[in-house]
């Protein structure tokens, strides 16, 4: 089953890191689509419409549906389109990178999101459960190029990609630092492998497009 652009659209911006999880996915699988950039200060009328219920990006648009939310669309990808499989085959596998992608997004990156926007002892509780999650992964990747394997990234991938590129800029901007290769040389030398991939190299927003966009929301937060 191919995919063209002409059915199968992506609403998102190029510095989301969920919207990158769909877009690395597609170009891993080789289909087509046409990316349509979303202003999220000024929400287009076609976002909200599409995804009414949360009113965020990315959305999936194929042949006409929407479907919202990152690892949702994912494995609908990897349900709809075969070739080069995200997931596992194994069923006991397959549950245990949805446990681990579970994790990466409702405790790692919701406790370094804590650390960005708290100070004091609020801030060191935060980063040492964010270390404390990246221990977890490091133990994880134990005699692995990649979470899904030797072989290539996968789901478990894509899930934590935004640690090999958005939490460096997430310390940057929050004025804090989790993330180092002494303590988590695994997770390092992962980071250097996955910001090798091609269809990740090719679609990272760059260095001053993050720092902006965290500069932003740390302005924001100060202002309130």
């Amino acid at each position: 089953m191919a995919g063209t652009a002409e059915d199968l659209k992506v609403l998102g911006t190029k510095q989301s890191m969920f919207t990158q999880r769909v877009v690395w996915a597609l170009k891993l699988k080789g289909v087509e689509y046409e990316f349509i950039e979303e202003d999220l200060v000024h929400k287009s009328s076609l976002l909200l419409a599409l995804n009414p219920v949360h009113k965020k990006v990315p959305v999936l648009v194929h042949d006409g549906k929407p479907i919202a939310e990152s690892k949702i669309i994912l494995e609908y990808l990897d349900e709809t389109w075969k070739e080069r499989p995200l997931l596992p085959e194994d069923p006991r596998e397959r549950a245990n990178v949805r446990f681990w992608a579970a994790f990466i997004d409702d405790k790692l990156m919701e406790a370094s999101k804590k650390a960005f926007v708290s100070t004091g002892d609020d801030r060191a509780k935060a980063m040492e459960s964010t270390m404390e999650g990246l221990k977890l992964l490091e133990q994880e990747l134990q005699g692995k190029k990649y979470f899904s394997g030797d072989e290539g990234i996968g789901y478990f991938d894509i899930v934590a990609g935004w640690i090999a590129y958005w939490l460096q800029f997430i310390e940057e901007i929050g004025g804090f630092k989790v993330m180092e290769s002494t303590k988590f040389p695994c997770l390092d030398a992962w980071i250097k492998n996955f910001l090798q991939v091609p269809s990740v190299k090719q679609s990272l927003p760059s260095p001053d497009e993050l720092r902006n966009v965290f500069g932003a929301i740390r302005m924001a937060m100060q202002m309130k």
